[in-house]
């Protein structure tokens, strides 16, 4: 049996998976906020109750935001701040008594992804998130890609490629660059460039659905956001010439994202042809946890 964790901002998931990749028991519960103390303890309870209910240990993969840097064994990077800087592969093992892996948590919906979701089969998979940030990973022959500085993957703080003169200098990054590709393709980034062209204050979520209904104003950001997705992953598909692409995240549900960014993305791909297929994700919310259970599979 493997058990995946994904702890999120708001919500922590867990899933228990059997030999076959079914699904014996899954539970959602609310993750407390800037606590960290309060995560391990969650997860450490969410864990032997799963296996009481079952009668059966497993192994143990948790899905985080952020990722242990190589240099400190500490977690950096982290959206949920209170993890930086700590010790939580360390500290959870020793909390649970066993090994645990751990994982970014948008390598884990990857991995879910590679393994037996979208893009099952493929040889290289290039994963994106797309909701609040830009979170990126790589599977190749259905096993993550990591290097060095534990960063692979991690396309949302590269500067946008070819920029036009109206998204020059650019919004500045939580990271502390001007211009990241998540400043443009998250929600947030979708929303506000909105704001900055036509003076209106909408959610990602409201610009579709005025553009589904006409909206001209909407529709012109949905165009300038697909070219900007376009241009993105034609930099990704020069680097490592991914067979698939999957999208996961809120925005991932633009369903004419999967008709139009591959219209666009062939002016930018140094190819005569592009053959890379953008699709979505097949298990939704649910790649995270399913992905970090399969991290003892790799």
């Amino acid at each position: 049996m493997h058990i995946g964790i994904d702890l999120g901002g708001t919500k922590t998931e867990i899933i228990a998976m059997g030999k076959g990749n079914e699904s014996l028991l899954r539970r959602r519960i609310d993750t407390p906020q800037g606590d960290y103390q309060g995560a391990i303890r969650i997860i450490t309870d969410l864990i032997k109750g799963v296996e009481k209910d079952l009668g059966h240990t497993g192994t143990i993969g948790i899905a985080t935001p952020g990722a242990i840097s190589p240099a400190s064994g500490l977690i950096k990077n982290a959206n949920s701040t209170c993890l930086n800087g700590k010790p939580f592969d360390r500290d959870l093992a020793e909390a649970l008594g066993r090994e645990i892996r751990i994982a970014n948590d948008a390598d884990c919906f990857t991995l879910s992804e590679a393994v037996d979701g979208a893009a099952a089969g493929a040889t290289t998979v290039f994963g994106v998130i797309i909701g609040t940030g830009t979170g990126g990973g790589v599977v190749i022959n259905q096993r993550l890609l990591s290097g060095p500085n534990a960063i692979a993957g991690e396309w949302g703080h590269n500067p946008l490629p070819w920029p036009r003169a109206e998204e020059l200098p650019g919004h500045p990054c939580y990271c502390g660059q001007h211009a990241c590709i998540e400043t443009f393709l998250s929600g947030p980034g979708l929303s506000r460039h909105h704001t900055a062209r036509f003076g209106q204050t909408l959610t990602a979520k409201e610009i579709v659905e005025l553009s589904e209904q006409g909206n001209e104003d909407a529709e012109n950001s949905l165009l300038q956001y697909e070219d900007q997705m376009a241009r993105a992953l034609a930099s990704i598909i020069n680097v490592i010439d991914p067979h698939v692409i999957v999208l996961g995240g809120g925005l991932s549900n633009i369903d004419r994202l999967y008709r139009n960014v591959p219209l666009l993305w062939g002016k930018y791909v140094f190819s005569d042809r592009v053959d890379t297929r953008l699709v979505k994700a097949k298990h939704g919310d649910s790649s995270g946890v399913r992905g970090a259970a399969w991290l003892h599979s790799e």
